[in-house]
């Protein structure tokens, strides 16, 4: 159970990933569909990415809890089931840097809409799966439309809404993405307890129905100005390497391969990855601009983004095993003690804009990770004879500074990103923020880990000292990480908070 909450884990981070934004307003001669105006757009297109994030987030915590249920229908064990999971992931990683090129050649409106009808028709294909191959295909082929959704959904956003209006469509549109992982445990014990585990992905095909009515009415049709030629050799070169790279980390620790080949593997995944550094220098049409990383704010929202994640990114993971094997809860009320985060979350996104606008995203970035930091060490307190409601504050605590961490770093990312350069900027930072979710899961493992050493799971006590170390650990790394921060100057990113156009140089 516990190597299957990854997705869900990666699934909520993601949508911290689509809080991000920018460009420039809508205009008559921007849209290509000729049912649509200006203000209608703006009106209906957070709620179309919104459902389709929802049902991004209902399918992912659906799943996780009806994996028993899943490997007693198929005879098998639930650990052979672990790739379903890997399969998602790796058509995310290999499919992602992809999109933006879709969106430039064919439009946003319609890669969105296939995107939405792949992830909808993938959802029935793996509600008549018989084994798990058919369930493993099916799960790939869902991890391709998840992977144009997400990255295209935020495109759309980002050229339609103005920098001063941006913080407040993406909060909207993360609002239902926040609300599938509460719905999703409950939802899918219902069904298992009522119904076939079938039924859990036949729950996605209304709402992809739904989503593709709304995208087929409302969603603007954006291209990019001048066609570009798809890289091959750069598709080939980052997505083998990311893949290669999110495979290792997603069984490390599991000891299914020998340390020698997994060093290998790794060293082959980063010079792949290394070699595509050294084709994307050269060609003129790299699949990512690499570029772009000297635009400061974008630079320092993605590597900043990327370096604090590497401390919280585990927690979600973490926390469910503090709960059920430290303190020995039953997971249904582990699951509740994550709602609080959340809720909090959720609040804390009708409060972000004026936030920012009132202290500026420096000061934000700097101050708000520490804060995360203290938070998470705070949890090495955490014991059997803990009240609940100190828990539940502590997780009040994390879903509100982290939801305002994300939405900080994720909105600054485009603050002075020109409009030709939005698809590019959307595919790379959706590509960098996969692999760091890929790190910051590791990162946690490999430090709680290590505390533990070989001592069995089964050692109540050994657990719970040992997660009490990795979060004072991730804590101290999380407060170094806001040093990241620090080179950004007091009027960046007011072009979102405050709507200021920036000064030249």
């Amino acid at each position: 159970m516990m190597l299957l909450e990854v997705e869900s884990i990666r699934r909520k981070q993601l949508c911290g990933a689509l809080e991000t934004t920018i460009e420039t307003t809508i205009g008559p001669d921007t849209i290509s569909h000729p049912h649509i105006n200006p203000s209608t757009v703006k009106t209906y297109l957070p709620w179309v990415v919104a459902v389709a994030l929802f049902m991004e987030g209902l399918d992912t915590t659906i799943v996780n809890t009806a994996v028993p249920a899943i490997a007693e229908g198929l005879q098998v064990t639930p650990l052979s089931l672990k790739a379903v999971v890997t399969s998602y992931i790796l058509s995310l990683a290999v499919c992602i840097p992809v999109s933006g090129w879709m969106a430039d050649r064919y439009g946003t409106r319609r890669v969105f809409g296939i995107a939405v009808a792949v992830f909808t028709l993938a959802s029935i294909l793996c509600g008549l799966a018989q084994n798990v191959p058919m369930l493993v295909a099916g799960r790939i082929l869902q991890g391709v439309g998840a992977a144009m959704m997400m990255p295209v959904g935020r495109l759309a956003i980002i050229r339609t809404f103005h920098k001063s209006e941006l913080l407040r469509a993406m909060n909207f549109v993360i609002i239902p993405a926040l609300i599938g992982p509460l719905l999703g445990p409950t939802v899918g014990g219902l069904i298992v307890h009522w119904f076939s585990w079938h039924y859990i992905f036949f729950i996605n095909v209304p709402v992809g129905l739904g989503a593709l009515w709304l995208a087929h009415r409302y969603m603007p049709d954006y291209r990019g100005d001048a066609r570009r030629p798809l890289d091959v050799v750069g598709l080939v070169l980052f997505g083998s390497g990311a893949a290669l790279l999110s495979w290792l980390l997603e069984i490390f620790g599991e000891h299914q391969i020998d340390a020698t080949s997994g060093v290998l593997l790794l060293a082959l995944s980063l010079g792949l990855l290394g070699a595509y550094f050294l084709h994307a220098r050269e060609t003129p049409h790299p699949l990512l601009r690499l570029a772009l990383f000297r635009v400061r704010t974008f630079r320092v929202a993605v590597v900043g983004g990327f370096i604090t994640r590497l401390g919280v990114g585990g927690m979600p993971f973490l926390l469910p095993l503090l709960y059920q094997l430290g303190l020995g809860m039953p997971a249904w009320q582990s699951g509740l003690l994550m709602m609080p985060v959340a809720a909090a979350a959720m609040f804390m996104k009708f409060m972000s804009s004026r936030v920012l606008a009132r202290f500026g995203y420096r000061r934000i970035l700097i101050v708000n990770t520490v804060m995360i930091g203290a938070v998470v060490c705070l949890f090495s307190l955490v014991s059997p004879a803990t009240p609940i409601g100190l828990i539940v504050l502590l997780g009040l605590a994390m879903g509100f500074f982290n939801s305002l961490q994300y939405t900080s770093m994720n909105s600054m990312a485009f603050a002075d990103i020109d409009v030709p350069d939005s698809s590019m900027a959307s595919t790379l930072s959706s590509s960098m923020q996969q692999m760091s979710m890929s790190f910051g899961l590791a990162c946690g493992s490999l430090v709680a880990g290590w505390y533990l050493g070989d001592l069995p799971q089964t050692d109540r006590a050994a657990v719970t000292t040992a997660l009490h170390y990795a979060f004072l650990t991730l804590g101290g790394l999380t407060m170094l990480s806001s040093l990241s921060f620090w080179s950004l100057r007091p009027g960046d990113g007011e072009s979102v908070s405050r709507g200021r156009v920036p000064e030249a140089g």
